[in-house]
C-alpha cells in the first residue's frame, strides 16, 4: 500500500508499506476513504514530537471502511463505514475510566506518532470498540474528517477547559483550523463577544463569516491594547492559545482579565515564559489538554442535526497520489488560504 512516512526532521516521502495486520484481538483494520493533514503533523515534521521517530506513517485523521477485525471486537464488522479517532482509547484503564483517553495506558495519541497512521491506504487501529465511530445516514465524510480531532480539540481544549459560558468575552489567539473549531464550537455558549487574532487577514475574514464579533491582526504588535479596548480595559475571561508559540502564549497573558482562564490548545516545543511576576495575584487559571475525545458522540449529534457545518472548514482537495502538493499548499496557507485539506485515498 501507498503510505507518506515521516523521515526526520524536514523530511517525508510516499513509499510502498505492506498493508497492516490485525496484531491484537481489540484491533481493526481500516481502509481509508478520506484523511487530511494536521498541524501536528507539521509540528513532527520540525522536530517538535519527539515520540515520533523516522519511519512512521503519519497522519491520525480520517473515515473509512472497515476491512477486518480481532477477535474481540464486537461492535464493528467488515463493510463497515467509521470515523477513525485520533485518539486509541481501551476504556478500561484508570485514565479512561476518569475520562483521560488521551492518557489511555495503551493507547492514548499513538497513530501517527506511536504507530503507522491514517495518511495510507489502510490503517490499523487498536481498541476499535471504543475508538472508531459509525458513521450515521446522511453526513458526508469530508464533514467527519473534522470530528476526527480538530473539532473536539477546539471544543474540550479551548471552550471546556476554558469555561466559556453566556456573556463571556472570549479572545482565541491563531484563526488557523484550530482556532477555527473553537470559534464553532464556543458559540455553544452564547459568549457575548469572540475576539480572533491572527496575522492573516483572510483568516480573520473568515473568523468573522464564521462569527466572530472581533477581528485582529497582531502584525503590528499592538493586539493586548486592542483587546484591553474592546473590553473595557479589563481583557478577556477567556484566552485561547491556538498557535503553539512562545508569543502566543505571552500574548494570552497579556489579555486575561482578572479571574479569568487561558486555555492553552497549541503544541508547543520550545519553553515559554509564564509572567507570575504579573499574574500571582490575579486569580486566573492556565489549563493544558491533549484532546480526550470524550465529546465525540455529542458532536457528532450536533452536525447530524445540522446546528454545525465542519465542512466550513475545508478549502481545498486532493487526491492521494498529490498529497506532496495537499502538505505544500497546508504548510504554506497564509499563501493558498488554505485551512483543511482532504485527501482521498
Amino acid at each position: 500500500m501507498r503510505a507518506l512516512v515521516y523521515l526526520g526532521p524536514g523530511q517525508k516521502a510516499v513509499e510502498e508499506r505492506d498493508k497492516p495486520i490485525i496484531q491484537s484481538p481489540g484491533d481493526a483494520v481500516v481502509r481509508i476513504v478520506k484523511t487530511t493533514i494536521c498541524g501536528t503533523d507539521l509540528h513532527i515534521l520540525k522536530g517538535d514530537v519527539p515520540t515520533c521517530t523516522p519511519g512512521r506513517v503519519l497522519g491520525h485523521e480520517g473515515v473509512g471502511i472497515v476491512d477486518s477485525v480481532g477477535a474481540a471486537v464486537t461492535g464493528f464488522k467488515p463493510g463497515d463505514r467509521v470515523l477513525i479517532s485520533c485518539i486509541s482509547s481501551c476504556g478500561k484503564c484508570d485514565y479512561c475510566r476518569r475520562g483521560m483517553y488521551s492518557h489511555c495506558t495503551t493507547g492514548g495519541w499513538i497513530l501517527g506518532n506511536e504507530i503507522d497512521g491514517t495518511q495510507a491506504e489502510y490503517v490499523r487501529t487498536p481498541h476499535a470498540d471504543t475508538s472508531l465511530y459509525r458513521i450515521p445516514d446522511g453526513i458526508e465524510e469530508d464533514a467527519l474528517v473534522m470530528l476526527s480531532d480538530i473539532l473536539p480539540t477546539g471544543f474540550e481544549c479551548g471552550v471546556l477547559n476554558g469555561k466559556i459560558a453566556p456573556g463571556s468575552t472570549v479572545a482565541i489567539v491563531g484563526s488557523g483550523p484550530i482556532g477555527l473549531a473553537a470559534l464553532l464550537t464556543a458559540q455553544f455558549y452564547s459568549p457575548a463577544q469572540i475576539i480572533m487574532i491572527d496575522l492573516d487577514d483572510n483568516r480573520l475574514e473568515v473568523a468573522r463569516a464564521f462569527g466572530a464579533t472581533d477581528t485582529i491582526n497582531s502584525t503590528n504588535e499592538k493586539a493586548a491594547e486592542k483587546v484591553k479596548s474592546l473590553t473595557g480595559g479589563l481583557g478577556v475571561d477567556t484566552a485561547i492559545e491556538a498557535v503553539g508559540v512562545p508569543d502566543t502564549f505571552v500574548l494570552c497573558q497579556n489579555i486575561v482579565a482578572a479571574g479569568g482562564v487561558i486555555a492553552n490548545v497549541g503544541v508547543h516545543g520550545h519553553k515559554v515564559d509564564l509572567h507570575l511576576e504579573r499574574l500571582w495575584a490575579q486569580n486566573i487559571a492556565i489549563t493544558t489538554r491533549l484532546v480526550d475525545t470524550v465529546t465525540t458522540p455529542m458532536l457528532l449529534k450536533t452536525v447530524q442535526a445540522k446546528k454545525i457545518d465542519p465542512l466550513r472548514l475545508i478549502t481545498h482537495r486532493f487526491s492521494f497520489d498529490r498529497i506532496m502538493d495537499a502538505y505544500q499548499t497546508f504548510t504554506d496557507a497564509a499563501k493558498t488560504r488554505a485551512l483543511k485539506v482532504i485527501i482521498s485515498v
